[in-house]
């Protein structure tokens, strides 16, 4: 069920998520949070309770605003090549879970204990599977794909390989190249790249 937000909360969240991505949450107070919005330090236990809570708050609603884009995307690619279709998908999951990687080690903690968090990720997570079997079964239909792999494995194998890279970066760093600020850059070029071959080598596509 989506929950609706008003604006004085949008703008809260708004401000608070360009905070947290660049300082990180614990490095993110709630005054600077108020300072930046231009509110009362008390309009964010009256919104949301604590910084803690207002997190949960701030995924869901990027949840939801996920799910919009993604609406219009897919609107975008609909009458593509299921070759097109399926590598756009690919670079849409990776780019969103990169783009906001600061989620990750929150969202790992909280999903043990809020209900609507996981309803919210579910229904996504369907949507976006529910796709990926639309364009599967196009390119197998047209040729395209001699392989049908169920798409909730493709799936899979996105977010887990994109999760993996975000979160164990003392890891992966050592075989990516660039400078240390760079990281996240050169890791998503690179898992991009490594998944784009794998899920094709999966789907046994087939070039003209």
């Amino acid at each position: 069920m989506k929950k609706k937000f008003t604006e004085k909360q949008i703008h809260i969240l708004n401000v608070a998520e360009k905070l947290i991505a660049k300082k990180g949450f614990e490095g993110t107070s709630v005054r600077d949070i108020s300072t930046t919005a231009n509110i009362n330090v008390a309009m964010i236990s009256y919104y949301f309770g604590s910084k803690e809570k207002m997190m949960s708050y701030l995924y869901r609603y990027r949840v939801q605003k996920t799910r919009e884009s993604f609406a219009e995307f897919a609107e975008t690619v609909r009458d593509g090549k299921p070759e097109m279709q399926m590598k756009e998908l690919i670079k849409y999951v990776v780019s969103q879970l990169f783009k906001f990687n600061y989620f990750h080690g929150f969202v790992t903690q909280e999903l043990r204990h809020t209900e609507h968090l996981k309803e919210d990720l579910l229904e996504f997570y369907t949507t976006f599977t529910s796709k990926i079997d639309d364009v599967i079964k196009k390119g197998v239909t047209s040729g395209v794909f001699n392989n049908a792999p169920k798409p909730e494995d493709i799936l899979t194998l996105m977010v887990g390989s994109s999760l993996f890279v975000i979160r164990n970066k003392n890891f992966y760093e050592l075989y990516v190249s660039g400078k240390e600020e760079n990281y996240l850059d050169e890791a998503e070029k690179k898992i991009l790249a490594n998944l784009l071959v794998t899920i094709f080598s999966l789907l046994g596509y087939q070039t003209d």
